[in-house]
């Protein structure tokens, strides 16, 4: 296996002059790297950094303790800031997410987004060997699969699209749609989060490129245009059960102890976010808020730790998240804090696995609200903390998690503020019976639906359809 992301699964740190590699944190990486480790292969990304020749060494140990390799992909900050934080960022994520009026459209990000996604095939085509199976990861490369086919690549090549796929009214504001729609085509298999994510992609295949012929091709779609063929597959996303059902370290322990302690008897509410305004961060402290002006009784009673991971701190729209959150976190407590009881607790940084599982292991309440969001791993991950199967769940019902989790987690619209507050207070009044009843539920389907059987269900799909006639045609068509 072969994976192509935007970023390779480590960080890169200078310590007093020497180069480190450390594992990275997010949705993607926690998806992948139990994949990879188990089944060995080569990563290829982007490091983060500028190009330096003592990588090559950082990188090149790194198989020899995790099972698989490392390669590189370099940029210039010319050339990140057009790719990255242009196209990918300043367009593709809003607009994917229904947030249009955040778009920056220009045609030198475009260039730079086809150049870039050029450099990640270029990087593949040199560690490739006949047979590899290339699966290449999210939204930033979605040309790589039509590169490579020009490059007279003839592998299985698969991409998975880990945020939302928006519909055609939202997608046709996109200048280049056809040119992204067409390159997408070039893949062997295409897969989503939710069935809602296929109909749109489906619509937008028919509106920008109406030759399109679509049959259902076992539980998947069959798609053919312009020569080329491909198959369509709903595949949510997961994470590793066993891994955070497990007793845990002693981080863990401690930490869920340190933060009973500083509870004191209080129910716990618990936000893990990336700092992003898909998350729905800010609306989400005014349903607490609200919580706290609608039921003067919760005062005292309850208490709120929210994480917010640094993400794309140079940009300026994040900036000014960042301060909206501390200022209205800042105002809440100022409100209605009391000689010993703080309402919100607030952290600004990277959490480990070890203490985050502490965090979901201490908590009564996660509340989980992003705007739109692909899947959400971070509800999976406190499911499968559970192992005393309580806890419950406040979820937006625009996370593709949603789909899955919905016959336990209380779905709310973030939008709503007086909604937010109402699941928060029935979730703190609700009994431990339903709590158990509920989170077996949830627990039963991330357990059988783990990212293991994720990876094997997509990965078997893509071998199977490219032994299909058809797709065999459409790999000579990419040409």
């Amino acid at each position: 296996m072969i994976l192509v992301s935007n970023r390779l699964p480590v960080t890169i740190d200078s310590i007093d002059g020497n180069l480190t590699a450390r594992p990275s944190a997010g949705g993607l990486v926690t998806a992948l790297v139990p994949i990879i480790r188990e089944q060995g292969g080569s990563w290829v990304g982007f490091t983060g950094t500028d190009y330096d020749s003592r990588l090559t060494g950082v990188l090149n140990n790194w198989h020899a303790t995790h099972n698989y390799s490392l390669h590189p992909v370099y940029m210039s900050s010319s050339e990140r800031e057009c790719f990255y934080n242009g196209f990918s960022n300043q367009i593709i994520w809003p607009l994917f997410h229904g947030l249009a009026s955040r778009c920056h459209y220009d045609s030198a990000y475009w260039h730079s987004y086809r150049n870039g996604n050029g450099k990640f095939a270029q990087s593949v085509q040199s560690i490739w060997k006949n047979g590899d199976f290339v699966w290449v990861q999210d939204y930033h490369l979605m040309l790589v699969g039509e590169s490579l086919r020009r490059r007279g690549f003839r592998n299985r090549i698969s991409y998975f699209h880990h945020i939302p796929f928006p519909t055609p009214d939202v997608f046709e504001a996109l200048p280049w749609r056809t040119e992204l729609l067409f390159a997408l085509m070039h893949y062997d298999v295409i897969g989503f989060q939710t069935l809602r994510d296929v109909r749109n992609f489906v619509a937008s295949l028919w509106r920008f490129l109406p030759d399109t012929r679509i049959t259902h091709f076992g539980k998947n779609l069959l798609v053919e245009t312009r020569g080329l063929t491909a198959t369509i597959g709903c595949y949510p996303v997961s994470i590793d059960f066993a891994e955070f059902n497990a007793a845990g370290s002693p981080v863990t322990r401690a930490t869920a102890a340190a933060i009973a302690k500083e509870a004191g008897g209080m129910k716990v509410v618990v936000g893990v976010d990336r700092l992003d305004y898909t998350k729905g961060i800010l609306q989400r402290l005014r349903g607490f808020r609200r919580l706290l002006e609608m039921h003067p009784e919760s005062r005292g009673t309850i208490t709120m730790f929210q994480i917010v991971i640094p993400s794309r701190e140079d940009i300026p729209e994040y900036k000014q998240l960042k301060i909206s959150i501390e200022m209205l976190i800042s105002e809440i407590n100022g409100e209605y804090s009391t000689p010993g009881w703080t309402p919100i607790h607030y952290f600004h940084r990277s959490v480990p696995r070890d203490e985050l599982l502490g965090y979901y292991r201490a908590a009564h309440i996660a509340l989980i609200t992003p705007l739109r969001d692909g899947m959400n791993l971070v509800a999976k991950e406190f499911c499968a903390a559970r192992a005393d199967d309580l806890g419950v769940l406040v979820l937006s019902e625009f996370a593709g998690a949603a789909e899955e989790l919905g016959n336990g987690a209380l779905l709310v619209n973030p939008n709503d503020i007086d909604a937010i507050a109402a699941c928060l207070y029935s979730a703190l009044t609700m009994n431990e019976a339903e709590q158990e009843r509920r989170m077996k539920m949830m627990r039963s389907t991330v357990r059988t639906n783990d990212v293991f059987h994720w990876a094997r269900s997509f990965a078997g799909d893509t071998v199977a359809f490219a032994a299909e006639p058809p797709l065999a045609a459409s790999r000579m068509a990419g040409d």
